[in-house]
């Protein structure tokens, strides 16, 4: 069989395409239970070298305290380059800029930059401060101001839920490349052939920093289809085919996923990408075997060397 008539998951797996970037989104721990869960899944994922891990914000600013704690802790406990969310909700400019500069005097040197949603409303309508920054464009400009941090930013291959078109996004997009983004992270998404026409667009728009397709390997499909609602992202017909009749069998579920976003990571290999950003809702399982199937692995261990006597 020749190398042309392998899928490009088998392609992969022969180490016949290029061994991707990754990256990791987790979020901080609301107790002492799942911060335990949290540094499980930290410790399986530290190993494959991750580009850089990212730490969410809670609606409102409501987990401010808990992801400074957890940034601070992976800078000093692991390899990982943490990265800070970090948004504009319910908070000053004075009490933003305060927060970078904590950032930044603890050493962290990368933030993605968000509006970020109402108090306990994932995509409920945003109403900015008055003296707060209005959104992630001043933001951006606000961290670039207080120190040369590494600035992610976020996308919506599928048109975020309050813009009236594709070009007003792309537009924002450019506007935050103007005030310092260095890199974009989509939202995620189950078109493949819409998220590439989407980068095609801002590609011709003239953008050119790094964008990184946003990969959400989900076996809860009832838990996706909530989730999804609230940002606009659309969930294709053949996703639900895939997950029916199982809700009462999540080892399926697991398997499926799996397969779902590896085979989307290997045909985003195939159209030449070669950083993915993974959300990994604090478990390792899923994200740790898909990043196997593209060639994602530890270093070896070197052997043990025997002294002479």
């Amino acid at each position: 069989m020749t190398a042309t008539a392998l899928g490009p998951v088998a392609r992969a797996g022969a180490g016949l395409a290029k061994r991707p970037s990754v990256s990791f989104e987790f979020s901080p721990p609301k107790g002492p239970k799942s911060e335990e869960s949290l540094w499980e899944a930290i410790r399986r994922l530290e190993p494959l070298n991750p580009t850089f891990v990212s730490v969410t914000y809670g609606a409102g600013g409501s987990t401010r305290d808990r992801t400074h704690r957890t940034v601070v802790r992976m800078l000093k406990e692991t390899t990982l380059r943490p990265a800070a969310h970090l948004t504009c909700v319910e908070a000053s400019r004075a009490e933003v800029d305060e927060v970078i500069q904590d950032y930044w005097d603890a050493g962290i040197r990368h933030i993605v930059a968000l509006r970020g949603d109402p108090p306990g409303s994932l995509g409920g309508a945003y109403t900015p401060r008055a003296d707060g920054y209005q959104n992630a464009t001043e933001l951006t400009a606000g961290i670039k101001a207080i120190g040369d941090f590494d600035v992610s930013v976020g996308v919506y291959p599928q048109i975020h839920p309050e813009s009236p078109s594709v070009d007003h996004d792309i537009e924002v997009l450019k506007a935050k490349v103007d005030a310092g983004a260095t890199r974009a992270i989509s939202n995620f998404f189950f078109d493949i052939d819409g998220y590439l026409r989407f980068v095609e667009r801002i590609r011709k728009a003239g953008v050119t920093i790094p964008i990184l397709p946003g990969i959400m390997p989900v076996s809860s499909y009832e838990g996706l289809k909530t989730m999804s609602h609230r940002i606009g992202v659309t969930l294709p017909a053949w996703l639900g085919n895939l997950f029916e009749g199982l809700d009462q069998d999540p080892e399926t579920r697991k398997l499926i996923a799996a397969s779902v976003a590896a085979e989307m990571c290997a045909s985003l290999l195939d159209e030449g990408y070669s950083d993915f950003h993974f959300y990994t809702l604090n478990r390792a399982d899923l994200v740790y075997a898909i990043c196997r199937v593209l060639g994602v692995r530890e270093a070896p261990t070197e052997p043990a060397t025997e002294v002479a006597a």
